[in-house]
């Protein structure tokens, strides 16, 4: 019934309506009526009716007191009271029912002494508490108030965010958007909510069409509810951790390294993880061959028993044409996490040998023809064929010397990592933000997309590298080595990295025996 106001209430005359969202019943039209129709009729007369007009006033008073007497315990509710009196929700009196446009009204009379509560697994029992709190409070107050009871649990509704989203806007689909200038009052309560993102989901639960509850879920493991209390809104932020389980998958390699992933039940991302780890070692476009097999301990991490994502790879394996590669996750004790290998060294190298994922290679470095100019020219690079946009990513840590269109090259970069090393890569279809000339740049990071600008048949990266000046083959190039760990941590990471090396020679018995059948 909440925004709606019923000017009349039918033959009887009663009017519903709504200040500042409390339903009050008017009563105001239905005294002035009554007390109209119970007037007596004024008439002329003579003065010899008096005797008469006596005899009745007497009368009128016996009877009066007779009533009086009859009815000393019970008082008549006056306007005031009735105007102020709630109707109730639940418990709500059958005696008068009232039908205004298709829907039904209950409403309870005058009665001055609240309705009794019966048990009920329908009734609100906090609102109940409440509202006998209310009435305790009242104390010796002439006027009671009846308790209040929960019509029923209320509606959630739920947006998820859009691109180019405002508040004002998921508010408004919310149907909330009065509420949105006392929610942001709040202040640093609510602070989250300025920066939502697209694809995140905002509820809120309104019960007789009043917002209650708010709750914005940014994470899976950090949720805001924003709450409505008896002095206003309340904000709290609150922590869901998640639940970590190990878990392993192994597979052989028949037809693509994606393929025999899938197989084994791991996720897109997790081959990812384990290609990144091992991307410094293994060209993934173009050293993969039948029969190579891969190990992997993992974490799966789970919230309420349900899967939520796949966690840290924690070991692995890759035997790749006959040769393994081993991977053991480590957090130092200053804080510092990566992957070595058994005997402490670093696998990352100080270059990434392959700056696109899993491309196709379409031209070497060497001689070749050139495919547009039909003359024999000399690649100093490699061409990786991939979709066009693509991202391509930084091979090593540098700064950026060089952005824009270079002649043939097309749109280019080129990185100078320290004073030895150069990376160059051209055909880009745009570039990626933050990489203007000057700007330091992390290895792995995305500085552009695959294009085909320039002179290029169609779209691919074309990669170079130099070393002191001098362009060498980027697919056979000896690559520096990354830092290893320092020797004052072996001791710590053998004994933690021990039971992982244990379980992974297990696992690949285990995988031995079953390709063997």
């Amino acid at each position: 019934m909440r925004g709606h106001k019923i000017d009349r209430g039918g033959a009887s005359g009663y009017a519903l309506t709504n200040n500042n969202g409390i339903q009050s019943v008017d009563y105001h039209s239905f005294f002035k009526r009554d007390y109209k129709s119970t007037q007596a009729s004024r008439h002329s007369g003579t003065s010899r009716h008096w005797p008469l007009r006596g005899l009745a006033l007497v009368s009128g008073l016996v009877l009066l007191g007779v009533v009086l007497a009859k009815n000393q315990d019970t008082t008549p509710a006056t306007a005031l009271e009735l105007a102020e009196q709630p109707i109730p929700a639940v418990e709500a009196v059958h005696d008068t029912e009232k039908h205004v446009s298709g829907t039904r009204i209950q409403m309870a009379l005058a009665l001055p002494e609240p309705p009794s509560v019966r048990a009920s697994s329908n009734i609100d029992v906090e609102a109940a508490l409440q509202a006998e709190a209310q009435e305790d409070a009242l104390g010796e107050a002439e006027i009671d108030t009846a308790p209040e009871m929960a019509t029923d649990a209320g509606e959630w509704n739920e947006v998820v965010v859009q691109r180019g989203d405002t508040l004002s806007a998921i508010f408004s689909r919310l149907e909330i958007h009065s509420q949105l200038n006392p929610i942001l009052s709040l202040g640093d309560q609510v602070s989250l909510l300025r920066s939502i993102h697209p694809g995140e989901k905002i509820r809120a639960l309104k019960v007789d069409g009043s917002l209650q509850e708010l709750v914005y879920e940014p994470s899976r493991t950090r949720q805001l509810h924003v709450i409505r209390g008896d002095d206003g809104y309340q904000a709290r932020e609150v922590e869901r951790p998640l639940e970590t389980r190990i878990t392993q998958a192994s597979g052989v390699i028949q037809s693509s390294l994606f393929q025999a992933g899938m197989d084994a039940g791991m996720s897109q991302t997790l081959i990812m993880s384990m290609a990144n780890i091992f991307g410094w070692d293994i060209d993934f476009a173009l050293d993969i061959r039948e029969g190579d097999q891969f190990t992997v301990i993992y974490e799966q991490l789970f919230q309420d028993g349900e899967f939520v994502r796949d966690g840290a790879v924690l070991a692995a394996e890759f035997v790749n044409r006959g040769t393994a590669f081993q991977a053991l996750r480590y957090t130092r004790p200053d804080g510092h996490t990566d992957y070595y290998s058994p005997d402490g060294r670093s696998m990352r190298k100080a270059f990434l040998r392959t700056p696109v994922e899993f491309a196709r290679i379409s031209s070497r470095f060497g001689s070749r023809r050139h495919p547009i100019l039909h003359t024999m020219r000399q690649h100093r690079g490699v061409d990786y064929a991939a979709p066009t946009g693509t991202p391509i990513r930084a091979s090593g840590d540098g700064r950026i010397a060089y952005r824009g269109s270079r002649g043939g090259y097309g749109k280019t970069i080129v990185i100078q990592h320290g004073q030895q090393y150069q990376t160059l890569y051209a055909h880009m279809n745009g570039f990626a933000r933050n990489t203007a000339v000057g700007e330091r740049v992390r290895q792995g990071q995305v500085i552009g997309y695959v294009g085909s600008t320039g002179m290029a048949t169609g779209p691919h990266l074309h990669y170079e590298f130099l070393v002191n000046g001098v362009h060498r083959d980027p697919l056979t190039v000896r690559l520096p080595d990354a830092e290893p760990l320092p020797d004052r941590y072996m001791s710590d990471f053998k004994a933690k990295t021990a039971p992982l090396l244990a379980q992974i020679e297990m696992l690949n018995s285990l995988t031995l025996a079953g390709s063997s059948r």
